[in-house]
């Protein structure tokens, strides 16, 4: 893979001096606060300080008032509801949320969570012809249903009303459901769009507390699955998503759902929860179930009212996990084979591999493993009955859910984002589409498809102290558009206590300097085993970082995560 390092856009010194008084800080952290857009006091205040209050009014969203008021009729008229919701963690941990409240009030309320294997992603056909047999009267759909134009229509003649609660982009014709929420609509005038489907959920809960005039905290009471959503589906973490991370990580640390206590209390040590404790601690297991298995498990954990059941619940997911990893790790291996194997693959701008007996449930993860490897646009197919289905994941710059809408002739359905999607097709379709997809592909450059490191600045290691650390955690949470900030240092060295780690070792552990007789400072390099040799043997390098805290065997150090090294 071609990779490249970038320093972050700095403004001249003159500049950063004059906003830093502005800003009452020095130009260090004036700089990082540029990169990350935040110009004024009155921006840095809220930035550092995300408070409740600057959640937006939900009924600024489209159709807001109309999914309020249809919630409430079936309220008063003790209707039938259900809570449909995806598969993976932003559809459960909504269903949760959704379900979780609404029971409250709606005593005849049932959540629905459609199989991987059997009904694929989204609003199933099985589902509505399950809904309309059981005369439900209300679907509310979550992570889903935004272009479900023809099965809500479906169930709306037969007199199954739909509020749609999504976050994905919008087709050319949204569905006539009662109501539609979705931030992306191009009518929807709210003024953050980038919610995860949990926070859309979230805003509706807010607005029924408002119209029923109860507590506010009834709907606050699920943030740490909001948390969780946010940092499981990669939205950014700004603006409200900031907002609704910093709030919901304080309830995973201070008082969880019981599901969650339970899976923090069994499979988790560290001291505080973050967002890459959520990504991979608390995510994967959560979203083991719809992969290995049955989704609902996760949504059951995470409404579960007994610790037995949510101790039994864990466990299962846990297992769930270690099969979701064994598979991963197979279906990654043998798709790497298959592109060694290609003679063509190295002309070509996009990664497009198929085997019929890979396991569904994992293509996403091994379309991300593969954009690791190469990073080109990338999609991992496999066979489901009589159609091929998979998961597409892409690069900074290329929108993989518009190349599909390019390329929409030759599949069945679709359905993602910029960054992901998922797709199907018949199987007489792969051949044209691999080359259709490929043509959306042709205008990318060779340096659209090198990989960037981006860094903030360089700085030397004896710079790197628990001070620094400790301000560079108020930067948190840190995610997509507020990523961890990356440092650079210069000319540094091993001090000769270099080692692997891992059973291939395909880790190192370091100890490095940039001058003989300063103090050295501990470095992970998770990926770098084969640089064992040269780095043992004194080898100078420079290295991109971010500074971690490491509480292992007792007392908190100070240690580098090393993100890139290049040897000279």
């Amino acid at each position: 893979m071609k990779k490249r390092w970038e320093k972050k856009a700095t403004i001249p010194a003159e500049q950063l001096t004059q906003k830093a008084k502005q800003l009452g800080t020095n130009t260090f952290y004036t700089q990082l606060l540029l990169n990350r857009e935040i110009e004024t006091q009155d921006q840095a205040r809220i930035f550092f300080n995300p408070a409740l209050t600057d959640l937006h009014d939900p009924f600024n969203m489209r159709d807001m008032d109309k999914a309020v008021s249809r919630i409430h009729q079936a309220f008063v008229n003790s209707e039938t509801v259900w809570i449909y919701g995806d598969y993976d963690v932003d559809g459960t941990t909504s269903v949760a949320l959704m379900f979780g409240f609404l029971r409250q009030f709606i005593p005849n309320i049932h959540y629905y969570i459609p199989d991987r294997e059997k009904e694929g992603y989204g609003l199933s056909d099985k589902a509505v012809s399950i809904a309309i047999k059981q005369k439900v009267d209300l679907i509310i759909t979550l992570d889903c249903g935004i272009r479900s134009v023809d099965l809500v229509k479906k169930g709306q003649d037969e007199g199954v009303d739909f509020i749609i609660c999504d976050h994905h982009e919008v087709g050319e014709e949204l569905p006539k459901a009662v109501a539609v929420l979705d931030p992306k609509r191009p009518d929807c005038a709210y003024p953050y769009k980038s919610l995860s489907a949990c926070g859309v959920g979230f805003k509706l809960t807010q607005a029924m507390c408002s119209f029923w005039e109860h507590p506010i905290e009834l709907a606050l009471d699920s943030l740490d699955l909001v948390a969780v959503s946010i940092a499981s589906d990669l939205v950014p973490i700004t603006g409200e998503n900031r907002v609704l991370a910093f709030h919901g990580l304080k309830k995973l640390e201070t008082n969880p759902t019981r599901g969650l206590k339970t899976i923090i209390e069994k499979f988790m040590s560290a001291r505080s929860i973050d967002i890459t404790n959520i990504v991979f601690m608390i995510g994967p297991r959560i979203n083991a179930a719809g992969r290995i298995a049955a989704a609902d498990t996760a949504v059951k954990l995470l409404l579960a009212e007994d610790d037995i059941d949510a101790e039994a619940l864990s466990l299962q997911l846990n297992e769930y996990n270690t099969t979701r990893r064994s598979l991963d790790q197979d279906i990654t291996e043998q798709a790497l084979q298959l592109l060694k194997d290609d003679l063509s693959y190295q002309n070509k701008k996009t990664t497009v591999v198929f085997q019929p007996d890979w396991h569904k449930g994992v293509v996403g993860i091994v379309a991300s493993r593969l954009l690791e490897n190469y990073y080109k646009p990338t999609i991992v197919l496999t066979k489901k009955d009589d159609k091929i289905v998979g998961s597409a994941r892409s690069i900074e710059g290329f929108d993989i859910h518009q190349a599909l809408v390019q390329c929409q002739q030759y599949l069945s359905q679709f359905g993602g984002h910029q960054f992901a999607a998922g797709l199907t097709m018949e199987t007489s379709q792969l051949g044209a589409f691999k080359e259709a997809f490929e043509n959306q592909a042709s205008h990318l450059t060779e340096d659209q498809l090198t990989k960037k490191y981006r860094y903030e600045s360089e700085i030397t290691l004896q710079s790197v102290t628990s001070n620094l650390y400790t301000n560079i955690k108020r930067f948190a949470p840190f995610g997509p558009d507020n990523m961890k900030p990356v440092f650079r240092s210069n000319a540094v060295f091993d001090t000769g206590s270099a080692r692997t780690m891992g059973k291939a070792g395909e880790h190192l552990k370091l100890n490095l300097v940039q001058n003989l007789g300063q103090k050295a400072i501990g470095a992970t390099a998770f990926g770098f085993g084969n640089l064992y040799p040269a780095i043992k043997d004194g080898s100078t390098m420079d290295v991109l970082f971010t500074i971690e805290e490491n509480t292992f065997r007792g007392d908190p150090t100070i240690e580098l995560m090393i993100q890139d090294i290049q040897l000279f």
